[in-house]
């Protein structure tokens, strides 16, 4: 069961760098919002398994790791989104600009 979960995720793992090294630069903003989605769901389920009472120390532990990166995937997500959106923002003029 260990080894066809692991194959799994290996496969999983290919799968999605595939299909995210063919996605357009254009699209990099809405995919990033795509994946804060899914961390959050990520983020929320590790919370719910420790809230839950298990108590299998992996369970506990595996719980922990995945609320640890899920929190920092979003975090980083929200900025690496900010200081994208961040560059189509009209930057006001300076004074030097003005006067002249």
């Amino acid at each position: 069961m260990f080894l066809a979960n692991l194959a799994i995720l290996v496969l999983a793992g290919f799968v999605g760098f595939a299909v995210i090294s063919k996605v357009p630069n254009t699209l990099h903003t809405p995919l990033m919002s795509g994946t804060n989605a899914i961390h959050g769901i990520v983020l929320l389920g590790g919370v719910i398994v420790l809230g839950s009472g298990v108590d299998d120390p992996l369970s506990r532990a595996l719980a922990l790791i995945a609320i640890i990166f899920g929190t920092l995937n979003v975090v980083g997500g929200f900025l690496v989104t900010d200081r994208m959106l961040g560059m189509f923002k009209h930057r006001p003029e300076s004074r030097k600009g003005a006067e002249k």
